[in-house]
């Protein structure tokens, strides 16, 4: 079978092949079929119109609703669907709009009525979330931004007549507040900065009820707290600051700068500026206790106030936390005698909480509490009382001027409202050479209290030496004494035996005695004589030793006067043993021996009678006196 033969008998195949590999066009161009798939729509644009009067758009319009030439506003859903002739309708396949999780699609249209003078935004209409595009138009909606909105989802939307762009969700993050700032709206109010509260609104996400409502554009007053919120950027802005957190110990006054003008609460007493009550315009009577609060920094002002104790610094090198008197420094100040010099002073207050917002109306902020009352009461007072005394007398009396202060200041402070605790004056630095002098003055009196304590120490001293020679000297004034004693006993022993000798000889021997007499004589008078030695020997040791007592101080003077009592008493204790004459005769004796003087001669004439006697003893007397000073002459010379 050639090919002809073959064409001819299976011609239905060969077409058969053909219709089923351009089906979709043979059905397209002959029956206008048109298939949209499950993911897509159909956007369809008519070519033109065959007959009727709506063969054009209207003036301003794009979008077709009425079957006119142009893009229409109905779409394919997915589906089959006939006589869309290709020579007249094309369709455009497009995906879905797909809003992801945590987004919004804000829309735009293209098409519609006029957005009304003075307004930016368009109302919400009934169009089944923009998937509808002829309701849209048909109920009213209007061209430009739309204030509806899409949430997370998939929708079949006409990309002819809406834009959508996709944004975020706005989240309000915790322990931040949300303030809202509305873009469109009616003007504000005269007088006013922020619109005044609307309800209903669901936190600003319903934006066509707030602007259905009367809400204004601009600044509002009202918040959204934490979390996730559907809200239109083109409607809203957000802006997300810290909540107002008010600590132990502090309250919050509010400044409110919105809302009417209210009631002054604080009566003809006070006449520093109104107090109103909570949600008017002013400083609220009610302060906030501590706490975290959702506060529109712009609407509103929270002063904080301390009510516990505030200790306030006037130094240089220190400042407190809550940094009050971080402009605070030392007070110069000047005396009476024109010295200036420095102190340190620390103020404590306590303003109580129904006081704060007194404080606060008065004073605008605790800054100015320290800056306009604090700090010129503080200085000038001590200024002033410095003048009155001169350096010496400021730094002597510092605890009296403390008292005054504190009492002064208190006075002062109770008219503002504020409790004065406790006034402290702290270091107080003098004039360098003030100091210089002061010390001088000081050290001065220190050594002279060393030098007195000295002094007393070195009497204590000698006494003790004193006590402990005197102590040291009994010793030798005893043994002295002792010695005494036994040259007395020894003398009377001396002189007792020889008296018994002298009689013994007379009774023996008349004839011999005068000899005898005199022998006795002579050994008494050497026995005085050695006992005279002894006793001198005594006095020399005696005098040795207290003159060598004498040089080591005033306790040996002591031991020279002893010792020469001593001797005395032993002179007396001689002579009175031993008679005056035979005292003198024993002295006489003592030094003949020292000399080795011959007192009596190789010869000796002796009488018979008494007379005689006396006579010669006379005359050896006066010889031995005689001898006696040419003893003393040749020694002299010598």
């Amino acid at each position: 079978m050639n090919a002809y033969d073959f064409f001819i008998t299976y011609w239905w195949i060969l077409v058969l092949l053909l219709f089923l590999v351009f089906y979709k066009f043979i059905l397209r161009v002959f029956f206008g079929m048109v298939i949209v798939p499950e993911n897509r729509i159909g956007l369809v644009t008519k070519k033109f119109v065959l007959v009727g009067s709506n063969r054009e758009l209207p003036d301003g319009r794009i979008i077709a609703t009425k079957g006119e030439a142009g893009f229409q506003a109905k779409t394919l859903a997915p589906g089959l669907y006939w006589s869309m002739w290709p020579w007249q309708y094309g369709v455009d396949m497009q995906p879905f709009t797909i809003i992801p999780e945590g987004k919004i699609g804000l829309v735009l249209s293209k098409d519609g009525a006029e957005i009304p003078t003075g307004r930016i935004l368009a109302r919400r209409v009934e169009c089944d979330n923009f998937q509808d595009a002829q309701k849209f138009l048909e109920n009213g909606g209007q061209r430009g931004r739309q204030t509806a909105y899409v949430t997370a989802g998939s929708y079949r939307i006409n990309n002819y007549l809406f834009d959508v762009t996709i944004t975020d969700q706005v989240i309000i993050h915790e322990n931040m507040v949300g303030i809202v700032t509305a873009l469109d709206g009616e003007p504000i109010p005269q007088g006013q900065i922020a619109g005044s509260n609307v309800e209903g609104h669901n936190n600003f996400q319903d934006i066509d009820t707030f602007m259905n409502k009367g809400g204004c554009r601009g600044l509002q007053p009202q918040v959204i707290l934490a979390g996730s919120y559907y809200i239109n950027p083109w409607a809203v802005q957000i802006e997300e600051t810290p909540m107002t957190d008010v600590p132990i110990g502090y309250v919050g006054v509010v400044i409110s700068y919105i809302g009417e003008d209210g009631k002054d609460l604080t009566g003809e007493t006070f006449k520093h500026g109104n107090i109103v009550s909570k949600g008017f315009r002013g400083v609220w009577m009610e302060p906030m206790g501590p706490g975290k609060y959702p506060v529109n920094k712009y609407t509103m002002k929270v002063e904080l106030v301390p009510t516990t104790n505030l200790v306030l610094n006037w130094a240089n090198a220190r400042s407190e936390a809550h940094m009050l008197d971080k402009n605070l420094s030392t007070i110069t100040v000047r005396s009476k005698d024109g010295f200036p010099f420095n102190l340190d002073v620390a103020q404590i207050i306590h303003i109580p909480a129904t006081e704060a917002p007194k404080v606060i109306a008065r004073f605008g902020s605790m800054g100015n509490l320290v800056s306009q009352v604090l700090e010129p009461t503080i200085g000038n007072y001590f200024r002033n009382s410095a003048q009155d005394s001169d350096v010496i007398s400021f730094l002597s009396t510092r605890k009296e001027r403390q008292s005054s202060a504190k009492e002064h200041i208190k006075a002062v402070l109770d008219d503002y409202n504020v409790n004065a605790v406790d006034t402290l004056i702290g270091d107080i630095v003098p004039p360098e050479a003030l100091m210089k002098t002061l010390t001088d003055r000081k050290i001065a009196e220190e050594q002279q209290k060393t030098y007195q304590t000295q002094r007393i120490a070195q009497e204590q001293r000698q006494g003790v030496e004193k006590e402990t020679a005197i102590a040291d000297m009994q010793k030798e004034i005893v043994k002295a004494q002792q010695n005494v004693e036994i040259s007395q006993r020894t003398a009377d022993a001396t002189v007792k035996k020889a008296e018994g000798d002298a009689k013994s000889v007379v009774l023996q021997v008349d004839a011999e005695a005068n000899a005898t007499k005199m022998r006795a004589n002579a050994e008494a008078e050497a026995t005085r004589m050695r006992a005279g030695a002894q006793a001198e020997a005594t006095k020399l040791n005696a005098s040795a030793d207290a003159e060598r007592i004498s040089k080591t101080g005033l306790a040996e003077a002591e031991k020279i006067m002893a010792i020469g009592k001593s001797t005395a008493e032993a002179y007396e204790l001689q002579v009175k043993a031993m008679g005056g004459d035979n005292f003198t005769r024993f002295k006489i004796t003592e030094e003949i021996g020292k000399g080795n003087i011959k007192i009596i001669p190789d010869i000796l004439i002796g009488g018979g009678n008494g007379a005689a006697d006396g006579s010669l003893s006379g005359l050896m007397g006066l010889q031995l006196l005689q001898m006696l000073q040419e003893k003393k002459q040749a020694e002299k010379q010598n």
